[in-house]
């Protein structure tokens, strides 16, 4: 007798695996209310005020994914802090623009490595060695001897 394979409900993903994306919007607003400890209207509102954009089926569906229920959880803790939803909203835009600029600055950081480094081999190319140098160094010596 073989085991039949796992099938979901709708109502959440199959397998919690490592290898299952984190963007993949697997879960419907219940459960995704439900894991985040909302009422799943709040997850609405939210998303009318623009602090999230859950995935949709192609029926219209709210389908959210374990980014969507981070991005919740933080949204909790900032109300939590006292934060009203415009200034979660401004803080989450903040968040996006500083991981935008490191991203960019990484790439900026990486681009001068590699010039540095081409540079480098440049000046190793065009160097010659000083054994094959056509005259070799001579110190001063006295011009009186």
């Amino acid at each position: 007798m073989t085991a039949a394979a796992p099938r979901g409900n709708g109502r959440g993903p199959v397998g919690r695996g490592p290898d299952r994306d984190r963007n993949q919007a697997v879960y419907v607003i219940s459960v995704a209310a439900e894991l985040a400890g909302m009422h799943a209207q709040t997850l609405r509102m939210y998303e009318r005020k623009g602090l999230l954009d859950p995935s949709r089926t192609s029926g219209g569906r709210r389908r959210f994914s374990e980014r969507d229920l981070e991005r919740l959880r933080h949204i909790q803790e900032l109300t939590a802090s006292g934060l009203n939803l415009e200034g979660v909203r401004r803080v989450l835009q903040l968040e996006a623009e500083l991981a935008a600029l490191r991203q960019e600055l990484a790439e900026v950081r990486a681009q001068a490595l590699d010039a540095v480094e081409a540079t480098h081999r440049q000046y190793r190319r065009d160097l010659v060695p000083l054994r094959q140098s056509p005259v070799p160094y001579r110190p001063n010596r006295r011009r009186d001897q």
